[in-house]
């Protein structure tokens, strides 16, 4: 046995999950359950959802997702979101990934939700299925399987995953082999979240609400080099009690308005507040407001920025305002919004009403040219990373400024 395969046949080993019971199908909840509703969950992963194409019936999805925190009774989020009709889910396996589409022999189990097998969610609603016993380790790739019956009209999902998953025509989520998942797609479909929960009661999370520096764009795909991924791995080996990354980024997200998938103002309550184990909010947007050209001023920003921290705190979570990284050279870039760019990181740095700041911005830049981006970081665009600048901006992270006191 190599020592790849025996590694992943001691994750198998590990790796949570009893047969579940047969039962009737149930309605999920009408709303989205409070973060506070799971006791001793964490958030392990998650994707900020959004429309994503249409769906279909007697459809299969595999989607593959990393977890950046370890433990036990592992629940999945699924999501009509976005949905205009009741959405039914018939099966729902989880078991770790091995390689492509295929499992580890022996770790994809069944999931239930308030027993059943299956769930049907009203349109705007999420449900969370109930917790598996045994344990996920962290860094793990799981593949959560699903079956949509009669899926049609809007579907919800993210639509930049920077990971390959897979679609098959029927029901083969209990299957070990990828052969029935034979076409890829870059997409997360009706899965928001994972949770566990850890081993340390102490252990919570971050949430990096951001846009498409945070969704990964122009990092390696499929390796896990989002800033976020390189965080958690961060967060594994230090000594603070915030170990979990949930990944909300939204790739053209802006802070004021929901041109470009519903603006952080009008997803901060599903895709941040309700993910269980929140400890703080990283607040990371504001660039594609202030490329847009649409006449947003620094006032504006700010007081979008200041919503944000007041509802996070009304929540009893912490919020780190990170700086808004420098983009002359990209198309859209000019004068005006450099200007509303400096004005809004002053107040980042020194306004006083985050409980801490990160400069990414002084990380980033030139020095020579310190409207532009390092050149060893930009991806040639002027405004998007690869991974040289995704592992600068994790570093530039004090683990300590995530686990304040509120």
């Amino acid at each position: 046995m190599t020592g790849r395969s025996a590694r992943v046949r001691r994750l198998a080993a590990a790796v949570l999950i009893t047969l579940a019971c047969q039962g009737a199908p149930v309605r999920a909840a009408a709303g989205p359950p409070a973060a506070g509703g799971r006791a001793g969950q964490v958030v392990t992963w998650a994707a900020g959802a959004d429309r994503l194409g249409e769906g279909a019936a007697d459809r299969g999805y595999r989607l593959v997702v990393h977890t950046s925190v370890a433990g036990s009774a592992l629940r999945v989020r699924l999501s009509n979101a976005f949905g205009d009709r009741p959405l039914t889910v018939d099966s729902v396996h989880v078991g770790l990934r091995r390689t492509g589409a295929a499992l580890v022999p022996g770790s994809d189990r069944p999931l239930t939700f308030g027993g059943a097998r299956s769930v049907t969610l009203p349109a705007g609603t999420v449900a969370w299925s109930d917790p598996r016993p045994g344990t996920v380790p962290a860094g793990a790739d799981l593949a959560v399987s699903l079956h949509t019956p009669d899926a049609a009209g809007p579907a919800t999902g993210h639509e930049l995953a920077m990971q390959t998953s897979y679609i098959g025509q029927g029901d083969h989520t209990a299957e070990t082999s990828g052969a029935n998942w034979t076409r890829p797609t870059g997409s997360w479909w009706y899965l928001d979240a994972v949770s566990v929960r850890p081993a340390d009661p102490a252990t919570g999370a971050v949430v990096v609400l951001g846009d498409s520096l945070t969704d990964g764009w122009q990092s390696t795909a499929g390796l896990d080099r989002r800033w976020p991924d390189f965080l958690a791995r961060r967060l594994h080996a230090a000594p603070t009690a915030v170990k979990a990354v949930a990944n909300e980024g939204m790739s053209g997200n802006k802070v004021l308005s929901d041109d470009a998938g519903t603006g952080a103002l009008h997803r901060l309550q599903r895709d941040v507040l309700t993910q269980p184990g929140a400890r703080t909010v990283l607040l990371f947007e504001g660039v594609n407001d202030l490329k847009a050209h649409t006449g947003v001023t620094a006032a504006d920003l700010i007081a979008g920025y200041r919503t944000i921290v007041r509802q996070a705190h009304a929540a009893g979570l912490c919020v780190v305002g990170a700086t808004i990284a420098p983009f002359e050279g990209w198309s859209e870039w000019d004068p005006a919004a450099e200007a509303v760019r400096q004005e809004v990181n002053r107040f980042v740095r020194t306004g006083g009403e985050f409980d801490a700041a990160v400069d990414f911005d002084r990380v980033l830049r030139s020095p020579q040219l310190p409207r532009r981006l390092l050149s060893d970081f930009d991806n040639g665009d002027h405004l998007h990373l690869g991974d040289a600048g995704m592992r600068a901006m994790a570093e530039a992270v004090d683990p300590h400024v995530l686990d304040c006191a509120r």
